[in-house]
């Protein structure tokens, strides 16, 4: 089992450090360039250089863009990569992303200027989707290669990835296959040519041969290092997550600005109450305010004892940790009808510090505008003056305060700050409230609420409500009426099938929505079958994102079928079967996950507005900026700061936070030994490469020209 962090990331603190990198030509005393820790990332629009960028942008990492496609771009030549400074030879960019390994016209002088800027400066290009060809070291496809679809296959790192930038994977990179009818996944799998100096990283089997093709390595000609790519993949695709930190990492050296984290937390609200129960025959929820049936009658999901035991052991198994919002009324009402007992609080209290726990109010009530429920859907009252009715700042108030009474005298490990509201209520709804209730952020204030969760699919940026700042919460698509794997189902077909079908037509009326079904899902194979694999893919696509935001389900879900496991499980599989142990999930609580979005968004204006200078000159960094701001920097394991470790350890380098105190900052890092390049391919017959099939959707490089 891989060890989780439950820890507020990164350190803070004056850093000063003295820099070693690995691969950095030698050179005398005092001569040493200055390298500007920003990358160059030229795009043609292609989604491979957009990949790359997303990732830089999701890293803090600077970077600069330059689009081919539009003329009045900057041309690239000597002056626009390098200039001096104080009398010092300055290159601009630590590393360049192309699109291909050449984008430029045959004989292009802006390729020729790159070329030497980078053998110059010892400067590494990423090419990031090209394909099998001598001019990137590897043999044309056509000759014992292989070009087309890769959906569904299970790539593999190399030795030589394992032990290089590619070190906090296990080792297996399984491409998609979401659809049996769409193709995901172009790539051209070669061999190095005789005598190339080529270093597999990622490579897969060759499809009716013996050997394996290269997907990702690095080759090394003519004073230069390229990393090359050759499958086309998007930002979102689970393959290129999976090496977008090794593609990053290996283009810097494994020294840059930004740090990222693979980040899963999971909160379960409604802790003490029940939920009410999807009705299959009547196709609502009874105790909803929008399921006014006549038959309509509430038949509540509530935990038991036995499930808090379950959730303690699983946690225990897993090395994770629960986050548990919790309503004191569910169990104060249920004591009250059931002569003082209630087994399942006293089992939660009994196991109180096995949780994290966070202040969901008292009664769970909606604290937006008062509800008028005799229409459907609700809307807001008003008063006789057209007025919103507005649930009152004391009301608010009192329903945060008396749950965190009520958890303080059962002691409760609560952190008092946090705040997750019923309904994330309080906040704007559409349609029907457009605004927040005016009274909520003053009761947050009158109660020292400083996180405030919120619906990430309805608001995903963070906002200050009173004296708190929102923190956005994936829903998972587990439902909270459905206790049951069959009711889950049940509830799935309805809003995701046709009305032919039997279903509501939501998917009819709203075509762009990519949830629906062909034909509904078998109430007895559906859950396990379709919505778990798809739930479990989705929130494993937000954790290898450097995504920190939480995902949330109900008490419901960890009740009679305790539905939800099957989910978290196989996002935490998943995840062990794809990660060394350098690289464990982090799982934070809710305010450490809302000061790591503030963090970013803080960082990112004072990257945007230039207010932060990065450089190497040999063996020292500098970074420069206003006191106060707090700059994420990632080295290499080794680093040192004022003689010990610097950061935190993570994938096998160490990240930081750190505030600037008014003076440049410093670090010493140990050089690396430098890669073996392996042995010679053997000898390939040029040709040209041949007009390969490419699925509709999926981009074929441009054919790179002959310059470089």
């Amino acid at each position: 089992m891989k060890r989780l962090i439950g820890t507020t990331l990164f350190t803070t603190g004056a850093l000063v450090a003295a820099l070693a990198l690995p691969g950095t030509s030698a050179q005398a005393a005092g001569t040493d360039p200055r390298i500007d820790l920003r990358v160059l990332v030229v795009t043609d629009g292609g989604p491979a250089t957009d990949a790359i960028a997303a990732e830089l942008d999701a890293a803090g990492t600077p970077y600069t863009e330059i689009d081919l496609t539009r003329a009045d771009r900057p041309v690239i030549d000597a002056a626009y990569l390098a200039d001096s400074v104080g009398g010092r030879n300055r290159a601009k960019f630590q590393a360049v992303v192309l699109p291909n390994d050449n984008p430029f016209p045959a004989g292009s002088a802006e390729m020729t200027a790159l070329a030497d800027y980078e053998r110059t400066y010892d400067i590494p290009q990423v090419d990031a989707y090209t394909y099998a060809r001598p001019e990137v070291g590897l043999q044309y496809a056509v000759y014992g290669g292989y070009a087309g679809s890769l959906d569904g296959v299970r790539a593999q790192t190399t030795p030589a990835g394992l032990s290089g930038p590619f070190d906090y994977l296990e080792g297996a990179v399984p491409f998609e296959d979401n659809s049996p009818s769409v193709g995901e996944s172009y790539a051209y799998l070669s061999t190095p040519t005789a005598g190339a100096d080529f270093t597999p990283y990622v490579e897969a089997a060759i499809p009716g041969t013996t050997k394996r093709g290269s997907l990702v390595g690095e080759y090394r000609h003519d004073g230069r290092r390229e990393l090359v790519v050759t499958f086309v993949y998007n930002q979102y695709q689970q393959q290129f997550r999976l090496l977008a930190r090794g593609i990053v990492e290996w283009m810097t050296g494994g020294t840059h600005l930004g740090a990222s984290r693979n980040y899963f937390a999971v909160h379960v609200d409604d802790v003490f109450a029940a939920d009410d129960r999807w009705n299959s025959t009547l196709n609502c929820t009874p105790g909803d305010v929008d399921c006014t049936d006549p038959n309509a009658v509430p038949d509540p999901i509530r935990m038991t004892a036995a499930d808090v035991d379950h959730a303690a052991s699983w946690q225990t198994s897993r090395g994770f940790t629960l986050d548990m919002a919790y309503n004191a009324a569910g169990t104060v009402d249920f004591r009250a009808d059931n002569n003082g007992a209630d087994p399942l609080a006293d089992r939660f209290v009994a196991k109180r510090n096995d949780f994290r726990w966070i202040n969901h109010t008292y009664t769970h009530a909606f604290l937006g505008c008062e509800q008028n429920t005799s229409v459907v859907p609700w809307q807001c009252a008003t008063n006789p003056n057209g007025s919103i009715k507005w649930v009152s700042r004391q009301n608010v108030s009192d329903e945060i305060a008396l749950n965190r009474v009520w958890g303080q005298l059962n002691g409760l490990p609560l952190q008092n700050d946090e705040l997750v509201t019923g309904e994330h209520s309080g906040l704007r709804v559409l349609p029907q409230q457009n605004a927040d209730n005016p009274n909520l952020g003053p009761a947050l204030g009158d109660n020292g609420i400083g996180w405030l969760a919120s619906d990430n699919s309805r608001e995903p940026g963070q906002r200050q409500v009173g004296t708190a700042t929102t923190v956005p919460r994936y829903p998972m698509n587990v439902f909270y009426n459905a206790g049951r794997a069959a009711e889950q189902v049940d509830e799935y077909n309805w809003i995701y099938t046709s009305r032919a079908q039997g279903g509501s037509g939501i998917c009819e009326d709203n075509p762009a929505t990519t949830t629906c079904l062909a034909a509904p899902l078998d109430p007895a194979t559906g859950y396990a079958d379709h919505i778990v694999p798809l739930e479990r893919q989705i929130a494993l696509g937000h954790v290898l994102a450097n995504d920190p935001k939480p995902h949330f389900i109900h008490q419901s879900n960890l009740a009679e079928d305790r539905i939800a496991y099957p989910v978290l499980d196989g996002v935490l599989d998943a995840y062990d079967a794809l990660f060394a142990p350098s690289t464990p999930v982090v799982n934070l609580r809710m305010k450490d996950i809302g000061r790591e979005l503030q963090r970013r968004s803080a960082w990112r204006t004072a990257v945007q507005n230039g207010q932060v200078t990065a450089y190497r000159v040999g063996a020292t960094v500098t970074v420069e900026g206003p006191s106060g701001t707090t700059v994420p920097v990632t080295v290499p394991e080794g680093t040192l700061r004022s003689g010990s470790a610097f950061g935190e350890a993570y994938a096998g380098g160490r990240s930081g936070w750190t505030s600037l105190a008014g003076a440049p900052l410093s670090l010493a890092l140990p050089s690396a030994p430098a890669v073996d390049a392996g042995g010679s391919a053997p000898a390939a017959v040029p040709a040209p490469a041949p007009a390969a099939l490419v699925p509709e959707g999926v981009a074929e490089p441009v054919s790179p020209g002959t310059g470089g």
